[in-house]
């Protein structure tokens, strides 16, 4: 696909951060300068809450790279996992030494790839899926169609998850919702983030969310004690979301 297809982001730098915007009104990502593995922002911390129920997956793959916050913490903190990342613009792509995105390698690829082609046909089944695909205009439609989400629940492995963002101030949150709901049943959670407009959804294929936990907020044994301190405060709020699911 064309390059000229697509929306040039830029790169708006500060005395402590550097973020990846598409318009001057909302940033897409954003990175600490003295902590460039470290979750800036309060909706991607949410989004690792899968590590509650899955702190170790063998194959993970996002769509979005926007800054790679989400890819660099994986490729940091689950050095077991080989992890696929679709990005559709190629612009994106072009900043990724800009924020410090590793380098392909046997574990981690970054392609430009149409991230609804990739779920339709995976190389394997996935244990866990992380959606956060953006554009200018908010969340492309190719990315929240019932057909993608019935792609994304046939690309997961027995008890995958699905990790999507989603805009809680969408007009078609709710249809959303539902179309994911008519393919995951009650197996599905919600966590909005109190600094953003953002709705993170943790969907499973399985009854992984369904099982007893006695212990479930806990520092996974991947994360270092900084990076879990990092995430305590958004872990608790996708272990509170857990529990309202059990009711």
């Amino acid at each position: 696909m064309s390059s000229d297809l697509h929306v040039r982001p830029f790169v708006q730098e500060t005395l402590g951060t550097l973020s990846l915007q598409f318009s001057h009104s909302a940033i897409q990502s954003r990175m600490e300068l003295l902590r460039p593995d470290a979750l800036d922002l309060s909706y991607t911390q949410l989004m690792m809450g899968f590590l509650l129920f899955q702190p170790a997956p063998a194959r993970l793959a996002m769509i979005g790279l926007g800054g790679g916050s989400l890819a660099k913490f994986c490729h940091r903190h689950l050095p077991a996992a080989q992890i696929q990342v679709l990005e559709i613009n190629p612009h994106v792509i072009a900043l990724r030494q800009r924020f410090g995105v590793p380098d392909d390698s046997a574990r981690f690829s970054v392609s430009e790839t149409d991230g609804a082609d990739f779920v339709a046909a995976p190389p394997a089944p996935l244990d866990v899926l992380m959606v956060d695909g953006f554009d200018r205009e908010g969340t492309p439609p190719a990315l929240c169609s019932q057909r993608f989400y019935a792609d994304c629940h046939a690309a997961l492995a027995a008890d995958g998850l699905l990790v999507l963002n989603l805009h809680s101030h969408h007009a078609d949150v709710e249809l959303h919702l539902a179309r994911l709901q008519a393919l995951f049943g009650d197996a599905l959670l919600q966590v909005n983030d109190p600094d953003g407009c953002n709705r993170i959804v943790i969907a499973c294929r399985g009854e992984l969310l369904s099982q007893p936990r006695a212990h479930l907020l806990r520092q996974p044994a991947g994360l270092d004690g900084e990076a879990w301190a990092d995430l305590r405060p958004a872990m608790a709020r996708v272990h509170a979301a857990w529990l309202r699911l059990q009711r």
